[in-house]
């Protein structure tokens, strides 16, 4: 059925040409390994009663953590992880009574999903393990028992923040520590990411106070720098083990571009639900993931109004995301595994984790952001023996139109770089506020945490009150609890609280509250439209009201930035990037409302200047560079503007981010280098180590940002290319010849 419809869909005038590109990936057989030493009667029964026999990366794993390493497990979606690492610990369970073992997932559904494994694999094995879920749902009444008796507690990063003070409670379980699991660790990347290093730091403090010294498993999909990220988020040695040894059958993997012809004559999402209808009028069980909650529902709604009501088809599509019961997500779920449903359009809530069988097709619609992400949501159809297909739909933006255009980029390289930074001042100072407030912080003594920093900081915290030392350590002196105002999902300082109907709906750092929570804007939440009733910059609370809308907003603003120091620069033959501490200043000064693409109001904003430190990158453009553009007669100021947004589109191709975490400014002259300059630096106060990573990887950023441009079909320049939804110039002036004038002498420079 496969082949029939993609031999149609390449024959249809109504397709063809948006065909971009068709990969043909080949079916794999399984490679199976062995154990050194048998596996325990108990545990061996429950493979065998399931038909399963062991993988080699499976295999690899086991005798790594019998051996007492850390392991990083790096394999795709759906090659049986999982089993690599529970083996073990039910082993260790079964030979030391007392031993206890913590699995961190980043979602409730994956913790769930998690506690089925281990309530069969303790009625099967004979092992007693009391596997509980601990986490915010937990009732009051249960929590004290799972911490007396479970050896086995599933939680997330933000409840085990919260727990670590409490230590003491949980002393029987942390003193028996044998292993720790992050699951799905790719999740912990950017500010979440270097929180949740820190928080594994104060549980690796907590352990060794008790007398543990647990072993760490990572499991994850794809990265292109799986040991220096797992070593960066635990700060122990890891072994990484990559090679899949799983089976896998055939897979065709189509672009499809709406913008062929850089217009196009329908939207991305109308697309998607044309694409969506072809594939299950076909008889194909197909997923397509949206990029909101609104559109899931509208997808689903119009393929079935185009199905016509009533039918035994519109009764086999369904929308599914996370705001519906979980009753209703269960009979979805099911539904589909059982092969009742055609058709389900989803959120990427469906991305990972839950088990929806196999599926015969998966539609992204809309980049996901990374390679890894992609790759985790086209691993939703076929799984193990079963031939299938992904299609992946791009929006006119410019990382979608270039993968249409390199297809070759995206099936050839290692995926993203996943960055975690420890340097950052103010992460570092609310985490250590915490481990402190857990027990005496002793800095000679301290190796989990950065000590020499730490021990800095720590007399500033002195000077606020927070902190005083004592012939036992530093101690906690402030009020409160530290860990209620240090969040996760941002910096501990400033963030701003964004409430609806009195119930808070999230945290933003001042910066994004500026960008996406001010007065009059539409802010997404989970997929759904809120727009902002009232920002209250003094005591940093936003109120939200939830409504539809058929518009959106984009704030304005103005970016000035002074050079602070310079920390390391890289030669690249005649041309060198800088990286350093910048103080930036931001001014908003009001936002457009934009409808069908149009922009339909302009409102202003009385804002107080945004300032903040920050690291980012630089370099200057040589003068005779600047010469041969004026004797072009090309627009100078438009070609820098050109080159730093194509630069910031490019980048969360290498490094994994989204393009709203990096800023950037291009200017004829810079009063701190005397020269046209370019910068690019990380959205956040103090910085996340993303343009530290993009400095090493600048000679390819500046090819694909010449690939970018020279490959878009526009003559100007259009959102596939250099146009910026972000900027705060309107996107002017702007010379997408000269900036590939630009990019092709750069290279040449950093050539010689």
């Amino acid at each position: 059925m496969i082949e029939t419809a993609l031999e149609s869909l390449r024959m249809s005038p109504r397709y063809r040409d948006r065909i971009a590109h068709i990969e043909v990936l080949p079916a794999r057989e399984p490679r199976f390994g062995e154990l050194g030493t048998p596996l325990s009667a108990g545990i061996a029964h429950y493979l065998n009663s399931r038909h399963i026999r062991l993988y080699s990366h499976q295999c690899q794993a086991v005798e790594a953590l019998r051996a007492g390493r850390n392991v990083i497990l790096c394999t795709p979606t759906a090659s049986g992880k999982t089993l690599g690492f529970d083996l073990p610990v039910f082993e260790t369970l079964e030979s030391d009574r007392q031993a206890t073992a913590l699995f961190v997932y980043p979602t409730k559904a994956l913790s769930n999903d998690q506690l089925k494994v281990f309530k069969d694999m303790e009625r099967a094995t004979g092992i007693r393990a009391d596997a509980a879920v601990y986490d915010g749902d937990t009732p009051v009444s249960r929590r004290g028992r799972i911490r007396e008796m479970s050896r086995i507690i599933v939680t997330n990063p933000h409840e085990l923040h919260h727990v670590l003070p409490w230590h003491s409670k949980w002393e029987r379980f942390f003193r028996n520590l044998r292993y720790v699991v992050f699951d799905e660790a790719h999740r912990y990347r950017g500010v979440f990411g270097s929180n949740v290093a820190f928080v594994i730091r104060r549980l690796r403090r907590i352990a060794r106070f008790y007398g543990a010294s647990p072993r760490f498993v990572l499991s994850t999909a794809t990265l292109a720098n799986p040991q220096e990220f797992g070593e960066k988020l635990v700060g122990l040695p890891f072994e990484v083990i990559s090679e899949d040894g799983s089976p896998r059958g055939g897979k065709t993997f189509l672009f499809y571009n709406p913008f062929f012809d850089g217009v196009g004559a329908l939207s991305p999402h109308q697309e998607t639900r044309d694409l969506f209808l072809y594939f299950v009028k076909r008889g194909l069980q197909t997923l397509c993931f949206t990029a909101s909650r609104r559109m899931a529902e509208l997808i689903a709604l119009w393929s079935k109004e185009a199905t016509a009501a009533g039918s035994v088809l519109a009764e086999q599509i369904a929308a599914y995301r996370a705001g519906y019961l979980p009753r209703e997500r269960r009979e979805i779920e099911d539904a589909l595994k059982r092969g009742l449903l055609t058709g389900v359009t989803s959120t990427n809530a469906l991305e990972v984790g839950i088990d929806i069988g196999s599926l015969d097709c998966v539609i992204i619609s809309g980049y996901p952001g990374t390679v890894l992400a992609t790759w985790q949501q086209a691993g939703r159809s076929g799984r193990r023996n079963r031939d299938a297909l992904a299609v992946l739909v791009a929006f006119q933006n410019p990382l979608d139109q270039y993968l249409m255009k390199h297809p070759e980029s995206f099936f050839g390289k290692p995926h993203e770089q996943a960055i975690i930074d420890l340097a950052n001042p103010y992460i570092l100072s609310g985490q250590l506020l915490c481990a402190v407030a857990e027990m005496p912080f002793d800095v000679p003594g301290e190796e989990i945490f950065p000590a020499v920093r730490a021990g800095e900081m720590l007399g500033e915290l002195a000077a606020e009150g927070l902190v005083k030392e004592t012939p036992h350590g530093w101690v906690y002196t402030g009020r409160g609890r530290p860990v209620e105002a240090v969040g996760l999902d941002h910096i501990a300082r400033d963030a701003y609280r964004i409430t609806c109907d009195g119930v808070l709906l999230e945290t933003m750092d001042t910066g994004q509250a500026y960008r996406e929570a001010h007065l009059g804007a539409v802010l997404l939440h989970q997929g759904e439209s809120h727009v902002v009733r009232r920002f209250d910059a003094e005591n940093h609370l936003v109120e939200v009201e939830r409504k539809d809308v058929d518009y959106y907003t984009q704030a304005i603003k103005n970016v000035d930035l002074e050079i602070l120091g310079t920390r390391a620069t890289r030669r690249l033959g005649q041309m060198a990037v800088h990286l350093g501490e910048l103080e930036v200043t931001e001014l908003t000064l009001g936002y457009k409302v934009i409808q069908n693409d149009q922009v339909v109001a302009r409102e202003e904003l009385d804002l107080p200047p945004l300032h903040f430190r920050t690291t980012g990158l630089w370099f200057t453009i040589p003068g005779e560079l600047r010469r041969a553009l004026y004797d072009r007669g090309r627009n100078f100021g438009g070609a820098l503007h050109a080159l730093e947004h194509a630069m910031i589109a490019i980048l969360p191709f290498e490094v994994m981010c989204d393009r709203w975490d990096i800023g950037g400014l291009s200017t004829p002259g810079h009063p701190g280098t005397g020269e046209p300059t370019i910068f690019l630096y990380d959205g956040y106060e103090g910085g996340i180590g993303l343009t530290e990573k993009a400095q090493g990887l600048m000679e390819r950023v500046t090819r694909l940002t010449l690939e970018l441009i020279r490959d878009c079909p526009c003559e100007l320049g259009c959102p596939a290319c250099i146009l910026s939804p972000k900027c705060g110039n309107d996107n002017r002036p702007m010379d997408k010849q000269g900036a590939l004038l630009l990019l092709e002498g750069m290279l040449e420079k950093m050539r010689q």
